[in-house]
C-alpha cells in the first residue's frame, strides 16, 4: 500500500533511519495500544544513542498514545461487538457514525468517520459503560521518561487544499489505480476501507466514474484533514508553523 498511505521516498528512507514503516502485512491485526507499547519499547533503545528522536504523523489518536498513554477502557464485549457489526452492515457506515453523533457529539467532531473500527469502539465503549468515549479518554497524561517538544504545520486553507487535490493527482500519477487492483484479493481487509483505495474499489465495482472517484479521494482528504486539525488545535502545547518555515522550527527546538 506503497502509493495510497504516501510511504516515504527512497531519499527520505536513506536521510534518516525510519520506524514503524511497512513493517506490518495487509492483514495484520493492530492497535493504538500495541502502537504505544511498541513504540516505547523502541524509544528505550534509541533514546541509548540519540538525544533528539522524532515521531511524526498523522492520527492524533496515535500520538496521544506515545505522549500521554491511552485510557484504561472496558474490554471488549463479544456479544455487543458482534451486534454492532451487523448493524453497521446493515445501516452502513455514515448512518453508524450518527449513531455515535447521538452518544457522544464531541468524539464524532474529532474521529476519522471513514474508520469503522474507531465508530465501533467509541459506540461500543458508551453503550457499555452508559458514559461519553471523550469522558473516558480524559485521564491524567501518565509520566514519559522523555521530554516532549510539539510542532504543528498548518497554512490557509486554500492553499491546504490544493495541495491535498494536486498530491491526490499526483499519486493517480504513480499508479494508484494499479495498486488498488493488485489489493483486490484483500478488499475485506480493514485497510482498504480508507481513503484512496475504496473510492476506487467503487470504480473498479462500477458504482461511480474514475473522474467522481478521484473527486471523493479529494473531497474526504479534506475533510480528513480539518478533522486532524480539529483535534490538534485542542492542544495547547503544539506550536504551530507555515510548512516552509523550517528556520523557525528549528530555533523553537533549539530554545529548550
Amino acid at each position: 500500500m506503497r502509493i495510497g498511505t504516501a510511504y516515504p521516498e527512497p531519499e527520505e528512507m536513506a536521510a534518516a533511519k525510519h520506524h514503524f514503516i511497512g513493517n506490518l502485512s495487509i492483514g495484520d491485526q493492530f492497535n493504538v495500544a500495541r502502537y504505544e507499547r511498541e513504540v516505547l519499547e523502541l524509544l528505550d533503545k534509541l533514546f541509548l544513542k540519540h538525544d533528539k528522536v522524532i515521531l511524526t504523523g498523522g492520527s492524533g489518536l496515535y500520538i496521544d498514545a506515545v505522549c500521554k498513554g491511552i485510557d484504561e477502557l472496558p474490554d471488549h464485549d463479544p456479544e455487543l461487538r458482534n451486534e454492532l457489526k451487523q448493524e453497521m452492515k446493515r445501516i452502513g457506515l455514515m448512518a453508524f457514525g450518527d449513531k455515535l453523533k447521538t452518544l457522544d457529539p464531541e468524539y464524532y467532531e474529532v474521529v476519522d468517520l471513514n474508520n469503522p473500527n474507531r465508530l465501533l469502539r467509541a459506540v461500543e465503549v458508551c453503550l457499555q459503560t452508559g458514559s461519553t468515549y471523550t469522558s473516558l479518554r480524559r485521564n491524567t497524561s501518565k509520566p514519559r521518561p522523555f521530554n516532549i517538544i510539539k510542532i504543528g504545520l498548518n497554512t490557509d486553507r486554500k492553499v491546504l487544499f490544493d495541495k491535498i487535490g494536486k498530491r491526490v493527482e499526483l499519486m493517480m500519477e504513480n499508479g494508484l489505480l494499479d495498486e488498488v487492483k493488485s489489493l483486490l484479493p484483500y478488499r475485506d481487509q480493514n485497510a482498504m476501507n480508507t481513503v484512496g483505495y475504496k473510492e476506487l474499489i467503487a470504480y473498479l465495482d462500477g458504482k461511480v466514474s474514475l473522474e467522481e472517484a478521484i473527486e471523493k479521494i479529494k473531497t474526504n482528504t479534506r475533510r480528513y484533514a480539518k478533522r486532524q486539525l480539529t483535534w490538534f488545535k485542542r492542544d495547547e502545547t503544539i506550536r504551530w508553523f507555515e510548512p516552509d518555515d523550517l528556520d523557525g522550527a528549528i530555533e523553537w527546538i533549539s530554545s529548550f
